[in-house]
């Protein structure tokens, strides 16, 4: 019988409670607890003070001189065993009577907060041998941003930050690199996981994470086998706290404002840069004196406009809030974290106006977190989490693109927005581009997306078989489903003639409701289950964790995505002083041919406490740490490029050119095979060397950390090159290879001088790429060979006809304009245009032909992936008070301004605020060549010329915040007030601040791209 969803809800509720009832404690029963409190060696430990956890009367007791002690509690209660130099212990009261309460002494790196979350286990970072980079969510700013990706930018050593795509609100996301590439057939995102699962955490809300977590080398990649050669970012999210009930209110309020964005030309400047390219053409100058007159003294509105769209339509600020809510605590056998977020972000439109709807950008985001953790006895706990989000995107179903393209690249004479008559303007060239039509008459709709994420886990000790030993299951059930919903309405346009009538374009009809619509339905599981092993013996500590695992992703209307394998890990531990992990993962990926579908991924690492050492004990006055540690091992990635799903296989083409049969005209549409499949295509294979230290000094006030590291990655997807004559091309085959090797490191000072709290943090990465292999022609000349150079190139993501788009690497070397045609004689001859005149590109004739063409295009290292990646900060507190900051930047990379300087077409004659500053023949020190309508092929091609450096340094965000005295908050039955003010992307240096265009995302605000934002905002903190 096949149980309904209510249904099954209903047993699963019964199943948990009868589970509860069986094995569960009964709370609330009055105990007289009795034990001893002893130390590692079973020594007894006197004065030891020992708490119920939020006992509003806040009695303390303390053990006696043989570590005796008894309280009165009830089988609800938490008792808090603590002692200055051991770690604190936490146990339900009902576990404690008659038992020996063992507490650890603290070394250095071992105390209550140093923990380190691993995959599916937590420990000290004393014992950590892997390369793992942390940051505590409370050292993060508070900024009402769409995406949380923000505020890490610059915070971690090893891990690149940079914007991706469309900063439309809702869509604002970051890409992710750890470390460097060593692969050039994917973007290398690192995997991204919470908790353990793979999700993406930048909708989160900040408030939900504990911490963030780097993983960087062999040692722990190794675990997820095939799936993590690019590194993990590993979100861990808050829990029940363990010592005291807390209810949190934030509540920001901001503005944000656009970085840069394009600054349209006005009419009269339009015009005489328009006859000057026409001329220059061929052809003769469009506007007369009167025109240009007219211009110039707004005479005729009408016929001789004068728009300002940027201004007309963007709003200089744009409004920005976030609320939160979250309550926290609980007892002996339950303990949760609640959290509800509300996000606003209206967007920066304006001018629109509709009575029906409204079209502007608008984003609003709902969180929902319960993550519950159940004692239900003293060999069984359980974990639920269950997590929702909502959001909602309102946009002009014109599109971003189109409307952003309309407003920035709409001569400001095109027409008046509006005519005499009322109608929108537009002409036979223009007869779309009305920005108000657009808003106001052209519909919106409205994105909404649910997403809906829940896990399972139960942890059963079992020491009845071997003491130490433990299972756990794991099961996570994520969903997701898109509905768009909204207006839809047409509108027309109208050109006002010389004879007084008007012409129209288009049709113009009334608001009806949009088609409802259902996409982007998505269902994931992840499940995992095994064993543990920990245990202690004398000096010796062992550890052993494996899990089998089975993914399935599902989306609607195609096959199952599917992955699943087998980790292990063993960590051995002596004296707590020598370390050595030895992991190892087995998986398999769908992507390649059964019987070749799984690989084998082992990895080692080792640490050694050097400084506590006998011969270093001389050191002791100002070293109070020193770890070696070093890690080899093989991490897979099952990526390959841009190939087809199941590239193993063979497929056919149904749609393909036929043939045509007797007398007909019409051919019957035939079926072609797509590239032959590649049955031997197999994973990549990284083998990653890590090497470094950690030290701390100067009484654990200065920490510092640095690793060395190399990674050679084989069975690189590349281009077969299987000669002509086969008839037929090949997918893929795995006879690439490449490599990364670079340095980082991070340092930390936390010191309290006098009444001052003072934490000053940085970290700086330095990564060098290189191609070791890949299938080109045979026949290419060394200096168009890949081989030898960066992985990566610069990035021209505008897709015009005279720019190109994507990754590019290869161009021409340039020599700077050519200024007279002397030069231009001398010179060898440039085929890239028709004409070449004074004020154009000049181009190195690399084989010495004597010709200017395709074979003088070079292989370079420019790219968009910054050699040196840095971040500086700091954070001070006193008497109330507290300031933190964070300094950003980047050295190394490059952009490509070809898209901005010639964006454009010939409808609005390829002219834009760049053109200004071309080349003429009063002007031959201009930084662009002269001015063109046709015939532009020689100054719009690749080339050095448009090459520049985005080196830069940002002060990322600062904070400011005060918080009220304690005598006058307890008074309002609060237990903290705080307010701050806060800002992101406050300041930038860079060599690109004459062109105005940002260096992280120099696109943004301009062509058709939503711009980069910086945002100031005001916040209150309550916690009761």
């Amino acid at each position: 019988m096949k149980l309904s969803k209510s249904k099954y809800i209903v047993c699963l509720l019964f199943l948990w409670t009868t589970i509860l009832n069986v094995y569960g404690q009964k709370p609330d029963e009055q105990l007289t607890v009795k034990g001893r409190v002893v130390d590692q060696d079973k020594k007894p430990l006197p004065g030891v003070a020992i708490s119920i956890q939020e006992d509003k009367k806040n009695k303390t007791f303390n053990t006696d001189g043989n570590g005796n002690f008894t309280i009165e509690a009830t089988t609800s209660d938490v008792l808090v065993f603590k002692m200055v130099g051991f770690g604190t212990i936490l146990k339900p009261a009902g576990e404690v009577n008659s038992n020996d309460v063992v507490l650890t002494k603290s070394l250095v790196d071992a105390g209550d907060d140093d923990l380190v979350y691993i995959p599916f286990g937590v420990r000290k970072k004393r014992e950590v041998t892997a390369t793992i980079s942390t940051i505590s969510a409370t050292n993060l700013p508070q900024i009402p941003s769409s995406s949380l990706t923000n505020v890490f930018t610059g915070r971690l050593p090893g891990l690149a930050i940079y914007p991706s795509g469309s900063q439309q609100p809702g869509y604002d996301a970051s890409s992710f690199l750890v470390r460097g590439r060593s692969s050039y057939n994917s973007n290398q995102e690192p995997l991204i996981l919470v908790d353990g699962i793979e999700r993406n955490f930048a909708s989160m809300d900040l408030s939900e994470i504990e911490s963030v977590s780097v993983l960087k080398d062999a040692a722990t990649l190794a675990w997820y086998g095939m799936y993590a050669a690019n590194g993990v970012i590993y979100v861990k999210t808050r829990r029940g706290s363990a010592t005291s009930t807390k209810v949190t209110f934030d509540a920001q309020a901001g503005l944000q404002a656009p970085l840069q964005i394009a600054r349209p030309l006005d009419s009269y400047t339009y015009a005489t840069l328009y006859n000057e390219a026409s001329v220059n053409s061929g052809g003769a100058a469009i506007y007369g004196p009167a025109a240009l007159q007219a211009y110039q003294d707004g005479s005729d509105p009408i016929k001789y406009p004068n728009n300002n769209f940027v201004k007309d339509f963007t709003k200089s600020v744009a409004p920005t809030q976030r609320y939160v809510a979250t309550v926290t605590g609980g007892n002996a056998y339950l303990r949760f974290y609640t959290l509800l977020s509300a996000y606003q972000q209206g967007g920066f439109y304006k001018g629109g106006h509709n009575e029906t709807y409204d079209a502007n950008t608008n984003f609003t985001r709902y969180n929902l977190r319960t993550n519950i953790d159940l004692h239900v006895n003293k060999n069984l706990d359980v974990a639920l989490d269950i997590g929702g989000r909502i959001t909602n995107l309102t946009f002009p179903n014109q599109g971003t693109a189109a409307f952003l393209n309309a407003v920035y690249s709409t001569p400001a004479n095109a027409f008046p927005v509006l005519n005499p008559n009322g109608s929108y303007g537009g002409t036979s060239i223009f007869p779309t581009s009305n920005p108000l039509a657009m808003l106001e008459a052209r519909g919106a709709s409205t994105d909404l997306l649910r997403n809906m994420i829940a896990t399972i886990s139960a942890k059963q000790k079992m020491d009845g078989i071997l003491k130490g030993l433990s299972a756990e299951v794991f099961y996570a059930y994520d969903i997701a489903g898109l509905y768009r919903s909204g207006f839809t309405q047409t509108y027309a346009t109208s050109e006002l003639l010389p004879t007084g009538l008007y012409q129209t374009y288009g049709t113009a009809t009334k608001v009806d409701y949009l088609g409802n619509s259902f996409s982007g339905n998505i269902k994931k599981s992840e499940f995992w289950a095994g064993l543990d092993y920990d245990r202690t013996f004398g000096d010796h500590d062992v550890k052993f964790s494996s899990r089998v695992s089975r993914q399935i992703y599902s989306v609607f209307g195609n096959l199952d995505t599917k992955r699943e394998g087998i980790s292990n890990r063993l960590t051995y531990g002596f004296k707590k002083r020598y370390f050595i992990d030895l992991t190892a993962g087995y998986s398999g990926s769908e992507n390649f041919a059964v019987g070749q579908r799984f690989g084998f991924f082992p990895a080692m690492s080792a640490g050694w406490i050097i400084s506590d050492e006998n011969f270093m004990k001389g050191t002791s006055s100002f070293l109070d740490l020193l770890k070696l540690r070093g890690s080899y091992g093989l991490v897979g990635n099952d990526a390959i490029g841009s190939a087809r799903r199941f590239a193993f296989n063979d497929f056919f083409s149904r749609s393909t050119t036929g043939y045509t049969f007797g007398t007909g005209y019409t051919g019957t549409t035939g079926t072609a095979q797509l590239a032959l499949g590649n049955p031997y295509l197999t994973w990549e294979k990284a083998y990653k060397t890590s090497v470094g230290f950690d030290a701390k000094m100067l009484k654990q006030s200065l920490s510092i950390s640095a690793d060395y590291f190399y990674e050679i990655r084989k069975d690189i997807a590349t281009g077969s090159q299987l000669p002509s004559t086969l008839g037929q091309s090949l997918v893929y085959v795995n006879e690439g290879e490449a490599s990364y090797k670079g340095f980082e490191t991070g340092i930390n000072y936390n010191k309290i001088i006098g009444g001052v709290n003072l934490n000053v943090f940085g970290n700086y990465t330095y990564q060098v790429s290189k191609i070791l292999k890949i299938n080109e022609a045979a026949n290419l000349p060394a200096y168009q060979k890949s081989v030898g150079h960066p992985i990566t190139s610069v990035i021209s993501p505008a897709a015009t006809a005279n720019t190109g788009a994507g990754y590019i690497s290869s161009m021409y070397k340039s020599m700077g304009l050519f200024q007279s045609q002397a030069e231009i004689d001398a010179a060898p001859k440039q085929l890239l245009s028709r004409d070449v005149k004074p004020g154009d590109i000049r181009y190195v004739d690399q084989n010495g032909d004597g010709i200017i063409n395709g074979l003088d295009i070079v292989k370079t290292d420019y790219n968009f992936v910054p050699n040196h990646v840095f971040g500086l900060g700091a954070s001070v507190a006193v008497k109330g008070f507290d300031l933190n900051f964070l300094f950003q930047g980047t050295v190394g990379s490059s952009v490509i301004i070809n898209q901005l300087v010639n964006a454009g077409n010939t409808n609005n004659g390829f002219l834009n605020q760049f053109s200004v500053d071309r080349w003429t023949p009063q002007n031959t020190s201009a930084p662009y060549p002269r001015l063109l309508i046709a015939d532009r092929g020689n100054n719009t091609a690749n080339s050095d010329f448009w090459i520049r450096s985005s080196d830069y340094v940002r002060l990322k965000n600062l904070e400011l915040g005060y918080s009220l005295n304690d005598r006058f908050v307890k008074r309002l039955k609060l237990s903290q007030l705080r307010f701050y003010v806060s800002g992101l992307n406050l300041l930038t240096f860079s060599k690109l601040n004459d062109l105005n265009i940002d260096p992280e995302l120099p696109e943004s605000g301009f062509n058709s791209s939503y711009p980069y934002m910086k945002i100031y905002s005001f916040g209150v903190n309550l916690k009761f």
